[in-house]
């Protein structure tokens, strides 16, 4: 059996095959990766500022000129970094960065899917910068009404993938930003080599398309699965989510002409993240 691909955002667009493969988080393609990839076909052109619409404004700026500034990247800790090559799939501005990342407590999300709530704790102290760029995309609605794409069903790679409104598995928020990747978890005892780790049941964990590509792609793990510590995990999965997780997991992966029974696809009960809700606690 090929070795499981890892939760990378899908293979990119491809006029980049190269770039694509690597996303499969160094797994062979058969495997499937828990990867982001970023689609050719995102937006990427942001909205024009007020300046832009008056008489005097200078001129905008020609593609090839575009296509010569050096991305931008934030100030603050986080430096999150604009990726013109992967525009984004829905327009949306790079995340704040201050210069004290909050780094204690918890945040409650709740996913409201098509099957039920998928509630997720976020926490701050794990991936400070993961945490700030997942509230931000919440709160500019980037993933409301959007598809998880991708369902695995290995023994040792029991995920559901999200996070990318094109659905293709290539599309992300048009900025990458570093790892927090973890340093506990067990081995996995799956894992002759020692390489792979325990990414136990309840995990929230970015997918990732090589070393500090995180964009929005997030993947939520259904059963303990076996991967190596490249994903940054941050936050938890609560009960009520697990529940929907496991029914559409119970769904399987939708079969194809090549794979009438497949273990890595689209869920065969497609799943939508109807809204994406952040839950401010008052004290």
């Amino acid at each position: 059996m090929p070795s499981e691909p890892e939760p990378r955002p899908a293979v990119a667009a491809p006029r980049r095959p190269v770039r694509a493969l690597a996303r499969l988080a160094g797994v062979t393609v058969l495997a499937g990766a828990l990867v982001v990839g970023v689609s050719a076909t995102a937006l990427a052109a942001p909205a024009p500022s007020a300046d832009a619409v008056r008489v005097s404004a200078a001129p905008t700026t020609t593609a090839a000129e575009d296509a010569a500034r050096p991305p931008r990247t934030t100030h603050g800790p986080c430096a999150y970094t604009e990726t013109p090559d992967e525009p984004a799939a829905r327009p949306v501005p790079l995340p704040p960065d201050p210069r004290r990342t909050p780094a204690r407590g918890s945040v409650r999300v709740t996913l409201a899917t098509n099957h039920g709530p998928i509630g997720l704790t976020l926490d701050r102290a794990a991936a400070p910068c993961t945490v700030q760029s997942f509230l931000h995309l919440v709160g500019k609605r980037f993933y409301d009404r959007t598809p998880c794409h991708r369902l695995t069903a290995y023994p040792t790679l029991s995920v559901l993938q999200c996070g990318d409104p094109s659905g293709t598995g290539e599309g992300g928020p048009g900025y990458r930003y570093r790892d927090e990747l973890p340093t506990d978890l067990p081995p996995a005892p799956t894992d002759p080599t020692g390489e792979r780790r325990v990414y136990a049941r309840g995990v929230l964990a970015m997918a990732n398309a090589g070393p500090d590509t995180n964009g929005s792609q997030f993947f939520l793990v259904y059963a303990n699965s076996a991967l190596r510590p490249n994903y940054t995990i941050f936050g938890e999965v609560d009960a009520a989510g697990l529940a929907t997780l496991d029914r559409i997991a119970a769904g399987g992966v939708a079969p194809t002409a090549e794979d009438p029974a497949p273990v890595d696809g689209a869920p065969a009960l497609p799943v939508t993240i109807r809204k994406a809700v952040r839950w401010h606690h008052h004290h």
